[in-house]
């Protein structure tokens, strides 16, 4: 498997999230590739991780999931792909005591190029469906817990993530009311939401 540090569009290394692109076989018939390999991928993170749950989400373009997190006790680390259509998937570091707190990378994950973003604790996280449906799965270090969930808003200013809208071919972000309502990065800051 092949695997990559991401930067910024300033071309500044996050410490943290990696891109992770397994080998595929293939020929006239079809294509086998291994998805998940304990040995391998704790290699590549330089860490034993243990996963707790496998998520798995239907999209229609334009739906943008995100950005979120969980904050401790029960914070999640996330290995995010997409195994039918492509998304633009990002992640936000928001450690306060990170140099790069406020900045983001990004990838296009697809079924076509079975690439995997390596998420972990202290990075908000989201998506946007470029095709017109998306299946994303990813599996999470850490439960579900919903007094632990944050979010922050997707068009924050000061983030100034460059969402590809241009790829939607003018169909309009779709967000759930949570997503619609959640603060700006300054004021998650304020409220204390942010990682130490």
């Amino acid at each position: 498997m092949n695997v990559e540090t991401l930067q910024t569009s300033q071309g500044t290394t996050i410490s943290g999230p990696l891109l992770i692109t397994p080998r595929a076989f293939g020929d006239d018939r079809g294509w086998f590739f291994e998805s998940w390999n304990q040995t391998r991928f704790n290699e590549a993170v330089g860490q034993s991780v243990e996963f707790s749950q496998d998520n798995h989400s239907r999209s229609i373009q334009g739906v943008l999931r995100g950005l979120h997190y969980q904050l401790a006790p029960e914070p999640q680390a996330k290995l995010v792909r997409s195994s039918v259509g492509s998304v633009f998937d990002v992640a936000i570091d928001i450690r306060q005591t990170s140099p790069t707190c406020g900045q983001w990378v990004g990838a296009v994950l697809s079924a076509e190029n079975k690439a995997q973003l390596w998420i972990p604790e202290g990075f908000a996280h989201g998506f946007l469906t470029l095709s017109a449906v998306a299946e994303v799965q990813y599996k999470a270090r850490g439960f579900w817990n919903k007094a632990c969930e944050r979010a922050i808003r997707w068009d924050d200013p000061s983030l100034a993530i460059d969402w590809p809208q241009a790829e939607l071919n003018g169909t309009a972000i779709s967000l759930s009311d949570k997503d619609a309502e959640a603060p700006d990065f300054l004021s998650a800051k304020a409220a204390g939401d942010l990682f130490p």
